[in-house]
């Protein structure tokens, strides 16, 4: 009973003193430093630790007798003042290409990226963000079509096939987002509306200008998601005298095709300036004859 006693006091000493405010797991060596801080307090025993850590003995020998070290302090002035030279910072790789490029130093990207991670640099461009990537889809709650498109999204002529889409763009200053059609022949935008909320002022606009540029004769087929923007029945109400064929895909990324990666990257990095911008995730596609 006594032992058993001891590894839980050793145990709850232990998850108390290397519990990290930022949730992360320790090293080793910081395993090692707690072990040794707790060992022989209120009759805790380094083995009861040791289990408590879930660390073999060798592991927490070669640990103590190795600390680490930082990387490269000599590059760390260098590094801090190319990195402070935009005002979001840049990214390890061009950090490295500096430091090669006008100080002549041997360095590999990675090891910039470590020197970083150390003195606290984090780049503000094309970073994961925590927040979800925004989804139209809303389930089932309209009008929906067949996929008459199936996959096929080569085109022989203009106005023959059309694309549709939501796509997020996230900015320092909030969110916009923008509503394109696109031209499967040729890949050539016809259409578009930028706007601050995904809504139905933005289809009604995008839709507008469609029309418009539309011309006179032409019945193409367009292929959205099934976001709740497509099922709206106010969404086709504006189409007036203009006939249109409407296809619908199962659930999944509306932009598959390699005419839309191409397109959507380029003008996702030349719009922006960062290339932060998040493709939409709606479920599901449409396909309408317009």
């Amino acid at each position: 009973r006594g032992g058993r006693t001891e590894r839980l006091r050793a145990e709850v000493a232990y998850l108390k003193k290397i519990a990290r405010p930022d949730g992360g797991e320790a090293s080793n060596w910081e395993k090692s430093q707690v072990i040794d801080a707790l060992s022989g307090l209120d009759g805790v025993t380094k083995g009861d630790l040791l289990l408590a850590a879930g660390m073999p003995w060798s592991t927490y020998d070669y640990a103590r007798k190795h600390p680490p070290r930082p990387t490269r302090p000599e590059l760390w002035e260098a590094v801090e003042e190319v990195f402070s030279r935009t005002p979001n910072g840049c990214g390890h790789r061009q950090v490295a290409m500096c430091l090669r490029a006008e100080l002549g130093v041997r360095v590999a990207d990675k090891t910039v990226l470590k020197v970083m991670r150390e003195i606290g640099l984090r780049c503000g461009i094309r970073r994961r963000r925590g927040h979800r990537a925004y989804s139209s889809y809303m389930g089932r709650v309209g009008e929906t079509f067949e996929n008459l498109l199936g996959r096929d999204f080569s085109a022989s002529r203009p106005w023959e096939k059309l694309a549709t889409d939501v796509t997020e763009f996230v900015q320092p200053w909030g969110k916009a987002y923008l509503a394109p059609v696109l031209d499967l022949c040729g890949n050539r935008v016809v259409s578009w509306s930028i706007s601050l909320s995904p809504n139905m002022e933005q289809q009604e606009e995008m839709l507008a200008g469609l029309w418009e540029a539309m011309p006179e004769g032409a019945t193409p087929l367009l292929h959205s998601d099934m976001g709740w923007q497509y099922q709206h029945s106010g969404t086709w109400a504006s189409s007036g005298p203009m006939g249109c064929a409407r296809a619908c895909r199962g659930r999944g990324t509306a932009w598959t095709t390699r005419a839309w990666r191409g397109s959507s990257a380029t003008s996702r990095t030349s719009s922006t300036g960062v290339g932060s911008g998040r493709r939409s995730r709606a479920s599901g596609a449409t396909s309408r004859p317009i």
